[in-house]
């Protein structure tokens, strides 16, 4: 499926092929929470990054997150999370330890997306106390990350590829 997406103030539009276009996984980390996710989660969609095209690149900036860790330092990650740079819309992630993967935000996609049958809620145990989940019947939950990826959700429900 074409993805169409764009930023707040359409400085920045791009389009990328999807696989796996349902937005079923709402993130509540919080990195997604607060760079992507006013709701209380944000939800991201995969897509194949060799077939991202970008106008207004000279508009972007990226994000990489600094991550506290156990011993009292802080572990900056690979991950580049992209943005307007003009209007602070949220817009993809690409990580270099996926090269072939990219993943836009639902939220910056103005294509119609599918309505996903069911939902996923990750890292539920890094939520906001005030981010109340609306966990539906056939919704999985996780305190951490799922037990399988977009792709294998999307291959579960015989929705890969639509």
């Amino acid at each position: 499926m074409k993805l169409e997406g764009s930023c707040h103030c359409q400085a920045v539009r791009f389009q990328v092929e999807s696989h796996e276009p349902y937005p079923f996984m709402r993130c509540y980390c919080s990195i997604c929470r607060k760079t992507a996710g006013a709701g209380g989660f944000a939800i991201n969609l995969g897509a194949d990054f060799r077939t991202l095209q970008v106008e207004g690149r000279e508009h972007l900036a990226v994000y990489r997150a600094r991550m506290p860790q156990p011993d009292g330092s802080v572990q900056t990650s690979s991950g580049e999370r992209h943005f307007c740079r003009t209007c602070g819309s949220a817009l993809w992630l690409w990580d270099p330890q996926w090269p072939e993967l990219v993943h836009p935000h639902a939220s910056a996609i103005d294509t119609p997306l599918p309505v996903p049958p069911e939902h996923t809620h990750l890292m539920l145990g890094s939520r906001a106390s005030w981010a109340e989940p609306c966990v539906g019947e056939g919704d999985k939950t996780f305190d951490a990350y799922p037990d399988e990826s977009l792709a294998d959700w999307h291959e579960r429900l015989g929705l890969h590829g639509r």
